[in-house]
């Protein structure tokens, strides 16, 4: 801080920021802590008109710090390779200062990096290349003096971005069809159909001709040779596979007696962890004919076998319509876990491996991915790492029943849910692959107690998820585009996933469904007592909390035509999370 005011600002005692006080405890100006008030998670000096220097390498001294915000001071300076400290670092806002120099190359090491704001500055020379921060949803950097080609960002993923009035040249990168050219205006170098300048080309000459002419040629060789091996390899196979088969049918006939044990009686999803009970899950239920387990790209599920699966220790976590869940502890309790049996599903064998493995292609920070999956006839099984910290149903309708859980954290859970969501559905669109059965209990906590989406695509399209109201609006959905259903059917899911974030009210209570609850209330404008008591007892913003809330009924519309996509949802709720992020710390 003396760096940062320079003398320039006045500070009395409430200011802290001193050695003789706790940045926690003593609640120093424009800091905040984690909840046990032990480390200090952001730091937020907007608008205090600060003309001092900028120093990172004091500032990441906060190993744990996740939020710097200096937006709209005078601060100058440059942003140095010791950035790289800042390892849980999450939002950078450096925005309508007087910083200068070039970024520093070390800035591609933050991988929790989501948020970036670098707009109103100095800044100049090249931009280092982002594409490795898969969770960069943020990007604005206009009006600096920077250079070099377009930034390298994962533009699929990206929600925001601004690169305007800048020195950038050549071609504009396909953005996905996700911007416009006004987030490249005032580039006079740069060129592309975006922004209706043709990219000049540069003829090769002659001796680059031959060149390339004489390596397509090898490669071409190579291609025929490869295609000739692959040939003899697939003509011995087929040799080899008309020997007699009688043994080994005899053993895979045996084999598959084998199956996941389930019990006869059925109960919600919700009540989970009452059987503990450890068990093997080796007994027989139905014949089916065992196929092989299917090892997916997870480091966790190298080696893995069926018969791993089968002998191995189990407890039944939790049962429900579409199937039951198992805690499975492999090499004596040292690998935790969770395998969903899943029963009753229409997709046959060919769809279902079809769409495991284009999940296992599509991977986001925030969505749990396979570890491997088994499929035969009649049975269908996934396997994932188990996650310690269990789900938002059990953080909200648990014991605690939300009371440690307030509202910056469930603000960040729909933040981290909606924009996870909305990947999904940008990168998934094509294949018709929806998450199916979204609810609190399919969102768990994994060991960093981050929320991450669980079972997504397990379940198919069904016209009675679409809104609690479904009669009246199922003419409004296209009966020849189930696709489109099914995402607008996820939209309505996760809006009810916010409605119990901001009521601590489950879906369903003594028959009254929470949807049809929450309208009743807003109808007879009553609204501000749909919110959870808990957070208006901590101080939530109340208008933040009927923002949400309004996010919320936009996604629950009984017509689902007139719902937003995942991606204005998500950046709706993302800048309202900037707020909340820059309200909570601002004196």
């Amino acid at each position: 801080m003396d760096k940062l005011a320079a003398g320039n600002v006045g500070r009395d005692q409430s200011w802290g920021w001193n050695m003789s006080s706790d940045p926690c405890n003593d609640k120093w100006i424009g800091v905040s802590c984690d909840t046990l008030s032990k480390s200090v998670k952001k730091v937020v000096l907007d608008e205090l008109n600060l003309t001092g220097v900028l120093d990172i390498g004091f500032a990441c001294k906060a190993s744990s710090l996740s939020v710097l915000s200096l937006h709209s001071n005078n601060v100058v300076g440059s942003i140095s390779e010791e950035i790289r400290n800042c390892k849980h670092l999450t939002h950078l806002y450096v925005s309508g200062n007087q910083i200068s120099g070039h970024l520093p190359v070390s800035l591609k090491q933050l991988s929790n990096l989501k948020r970036f704001d670098i707009s109103n500055n100095n800044f100049s020379g090249e931009v280092p290349d982002f594409s490795q921060i898969s969770g960069l949803i943020t990007f604005f950097a206009q009006n600096n003096q920077l250079t070099g080609e377009v930034p390298n960002l994962d533009f699929s993923h990206l929600l925001q971005l601004n690169i305007s009035n800048n020195n950038f040249s050549g071609p504009i990168p396909d953005v996905k069809g996700r911007f416009s050219a006004d987030s490249f205006s005032g580039n006079p170098g740069l060129c592309g159909e975006l922004v209706s300048k043709p990219c000049p080309s540069t003829p090769p000459s002659k001796r680059k001709s031959n060149h390339s002419s004489i390596k397509r040629f090898f490669i071409y060789s190579g291609y025929a040779v490869l295609c000739l091996i692959v040939v003899l390899f697939v003509a011995f196979k087929l040799v080899s596979k008309m020997k007699p088969k009688d043994d080994k049918e005899a053993v895979e006939t045996n084999t598959s007696r084998r199956s996941y044990k389930t019990s006869t009686t059925t109960s919600n999803e919700s009540k989970i962890a009452e059987n503990k009970s450890e068990y093997s899950i080796s007994s027989v239920e139905s014949g089916v004919a065992l196929s092989s387990l299917v090892v997916l790209t997870s480091p966790t599920g190298q080696g893995l076998r069926f018969e791993d699966l089968l002998r191995a220790p189990a407890e039944l976590l939790g049962k429900g319509k579409h199937g039951s869940l198992y805690k499975v502890m492999l090499d004596n309790g040292v690998t935790t876990l969770a395998v969903k049996r899943i029963k009753d599903w229409s997709v046959d064998s060919k769809e279902f491996k079809r769409r495991m493995k284009r999940l296992d292609q599509t991977r986001h920070p925030s969505v749990l991915p396979s570890v491997a999956f088994y499929c035969s006839q009649q049975e269908k099984l996934l396997v994932y790492e188990y996650q310690p910290n269990g789900s938002l149903f059990r953080l909200l309708h648990g014991a605690q029943s939300g009371q440690a859980f307030g509202w910056e954290s469930r603000l960040n859970v729909a933040a981290i849910v909606g924009e996870a969501l909305a990947f999904m559905h940008e990168e998934l669109g094509e294949d018709g692959i929806a998450h199916g059965n979204l609810k609190s209990i399919n969102i768990l906590f994994n060991q960093n107690k981050d929320p991450c989406i669980s079972e997504y695509g397990l379940m198919v399209f069904q016209t009675q998820d679409l809104s609690f109201d479904f009669q009246s609006s199922k003419d409004a959905l296209d009966p020849a585009a189930p696709t489109y259903g099914s995402f607008k059917a996820d939209i309505y899911s996760f809006g009810v996933i916010l409605l119990e974030l901001l009521t601590g009210k489950p879906v369903h209570t003594n028959g009254i469904d929470l949807a049809r609850w929450v309208h009743s209330v807003v109808t007879e404008e009553w609204t501000v007592e749909v919110f959870d008591k808990v957070l208006i007892s901590q101080g939530a913003s109340e208008e933040r909390l009927l923002n949400l809330l309004h996010i919320a009924l936009k996604c629950i519309n009984p017509n689902p035509y007139e719902r937003p996509n995942m991606n204005q949802v998500a950046v709706m709720i993302s800048t309202l999370k900037d707020e909340e992020d820059r309200s909570s710390s601002h004196p």
